[in-house]
């Protein structure tokens, strides 16, 4: 009933990390690493080649096991509700991961499968976001396998946000890109964070994330090292570079 309903207390939190240990073997990459990222919000994390921030990802994910802590998205523990966790989320890798032997149309309504969508839902929903990505609908009857690099990326972009998920996580997605391509997904990222849901993104371009999102985690050692409202210390976005480099010593 409405005179039930708890008060707003503030912003809902839809990636939340807690604690988390990620070893592989002997080498401690995750070490009591924490996260908070909120509804609406377009949220950067940053660090160097090999730090950990792919393995953060791949945790958030469900790809790879954790030995310590607790990842919940939307609400969901992704240990205990690994499926209703899934569903909130479309997730895009550093590089395409699509069958190649389908056609783009193929995968499209393969991993439309996947999410229960309609047909009506899915064929508003492929001819829009393929139109936004500049893929012509007559190259979805190719195999993948013919494609380029970036008519890939574009392809695992379009099938990400088939389902409308209320997160949408992206390691490195401007990788192989043309320049129109990459201010076309730009657009996307700001329009999808407006409309409520949650954008978060690694990048090696700090220039993209200072410019382009409302908070930023930099991971060092582990651990977030440090974390930054971008909205209230505008300040920040220019010298995000410098703060990054005296991060890690330089």
């Amino acid at each position: 009933m409405e005179q039930n309903k708890i008060p707003n207390e503030g912003p809902k939190s839809v990636i939340s990390i807690k604690d988390l240990h990620k070893s592989y073997g002997k080498k401690d990459v995750l070490m009591g690493l924490n996260l908070e990222v909120y509804e609406g919000e377009l949220f950067g994390f940053l660090g160097r080649n090999g730090i950990g921030k792919s393995t953060t990802i791949d945790c958030m994910i469900g790809s790879k096991k954790f030995q310590k802590g607790t990842i919940e998205l939307d609400s969901y523990d992704i240990k205990m509700f690994p499926i209703e966790a899934k569903y909130s989320f479309g997730y895009v890798a550093s590089e395409p991961t699509c069958y190649e032997e389908m056609t783009g149309y193929e995968y499209l309504e393969f991993t439309a499968s996947i999410y229960g969508l309609s047909e009506a839902n899915f064929s508003k929903n492929y001819k829009y976001l393929v139109n936004r990505l500049q893929l012509k609908l007559e190259e979805l009857s190719n195999p993948i396998s013919d494609y380029s690099h970036g008519m890939k990326q574009k392809l695992c972009l379009a099938a990400s946000l088939l389902h409308n998920p209320k997160i949408w996580i992206l390691d490195e997605p401007t990788v192989g890109l043309d320049i129109m391509a990459v201010e076309e997904l730009k657009k996307m990222m700001r329009e999808y964070a407006s409309h409520g849901n949650t954008v978060f993104i690694t990048s090696h371009s700090i220039e993209l994330v200072a410019k382009l999102c409302d908070r930023v985690a930099i991971i060092n050692d582990g651990k977030v090292a440090a974390l930054y409202d971008l909205n209230k210390d505008p300040n920040k976005r220019l010298q995000l570079s410098r703060i990054f480099f005296s991060t890690y010593g330089g």
